[in-house]
Formats: structure tokens, sequence, C-alpha cells
């Protein structure tokens, strides 16, 4: 039987830095390529470039870290299809694992034990005509809902998709504001002004370490 390989950007040991899951101690994978160029994209240098790796290999070095706690992400994950099956072999093994995708592809094929992080592309972005609409449809409580903001401008659209969708009964919504670009102390007035009932994070690890890969 052929190994099924992936193309793998980093896989690395950090804290979360986003998510419910802020804090953790997480190993990462970060798979290689992206079809998306949003505008603020803070993980371009996972487009290309990278290392081929087996199933094996992957799930081995995963091992050595010791952590309970694994995120898939990328680049866009979902673009390559053995991801599915690396996902399944990780929560074979016990391992909490979540996904951080871009939305733009279909999640339906997403092993049920992986807890999905799915983005909604504000206009600011530049990607906003690539969200599939129909992945919100196959979320529920343990999954999560991501929208990154630029300005008050993505602000306004995303209350207005939430109000519109009801996707704060569908699953955990979360806020984030572009680093360097919108103010956090800025969108934080916003969501207490609206009352909104969405999770409002930065990106603690950038905090910490600065932007940078490997954190």
């Amino acid at each position: 039987m052929r190994a099924e390989n992936l193309r793998i950007t980093e896989i690395f040991h950090s804290l979360q830095g986003e998510t419910s899951r802020i804090g953790l101690p997480t190993v990462f994978v970060r798979l290689t390529g992206c079809p998306l160029r949003c505008s603020w994209c803070d993980s371009a240098y996972a487009f290309s470039g990278g290392e081929t790796m087996t199933l094996d290999a992957i799930v081995e070095r995963v091992a050595g870290f010791g952590a309970r706690h694994v995120c898939v992400t990328g680049g866009e994950p979902l673009a390559q299809k053995p991801v599915h099956a690396l996902m399944t072999r990780l929560c074979d093994a016990g391992y909490s694992v979540s996904l951080e995708t871009s939305g733009a592809l279909p999640i339906d094929e997403v092993d049920p034990r992986v807890s999905r992080i799915v983005d909604v592309k504000a206009p600011g972005s530049g990607e906003v005509a690539r969200n599939l609409w129909s992945n919100l449809d196959l979320l529920t409580d343990r999954d999560e809902i991501k929208f990154v903001l630029a300005d008050r401008t993505d602000y306004d659209w995303a209350r207005q998709v939430i109000a519109e969708r009801g996707l704060t009964a569908i699953a955990p919504v979360l806020f984030s504001p572009v680093w360097d670009t919108l103010p956090p102390a800025r969108l934080a007035e916003w969501v207490v002004a609206d009352r909104l009932p969405v999770r409002m994070q930065v990106q603690l690890h950038k905090i910490l370490w600065g932007e940078k890969p490997g954190v």
C-alpha cells in the first residue's frame, strides 16, 4: 500500500494563542499551501516550500512533544486530502485535535471528533466571495466560528451576518482584530457597546513572542 504524504511547513510546540483553547500547550502541524490570499494573512510563508512527510513521520514527530492538544493549521490544511487521514490518526491516538480552516473548502469529511475552527472571511480580507456558507450548517457547539476584522466596516458586516444567520445559536463566535491594523481595545469597545454574545480574542502568541514562525 502506498504511504500517504503531506507537505508540511512546520511542526512545533507552543501555547495556543486563540480560540477557547487559548493558553494550552499545543503541538501545531502547519500544512503548506493555500488557495486564498487574504490581505492580512500572517502565515504567507506557508504558501509554498515545506517538507514532504508521511503520516507516520508526522504522528511520530507530534508524539515527541508529549502534549495532549494538537492543532492542524496552514495555509489551508483541507487543500491536501490526506489531512483527513492524519486527523483521524491523531484522534485515534488520544489527542484533542482542532482544525483551523479558511471556510472556503468543504468540512463535511472532517472526523467528527475534531473541533473545527471555521473562518468567515470579512470584506477587508479581499476573499469574502470565497466563503462556503454551507459549511456553517454542519457545525455544532463543539466547533467555533471565527471572524478576523480589519475595521469598522468589517465589524458591521460581521454583526449583520451573525444576526441574519443566527450564528451564536450554532457555535461559539470569535472576533479577532487584524494585528497592527485594528486596535484591540477599539474592537472590544464595539463588542461591549453592542452587547454582542461573541468571544473577543487577541493572538496571545504574538503578544508573548511577536509575529514570527514557530510560535
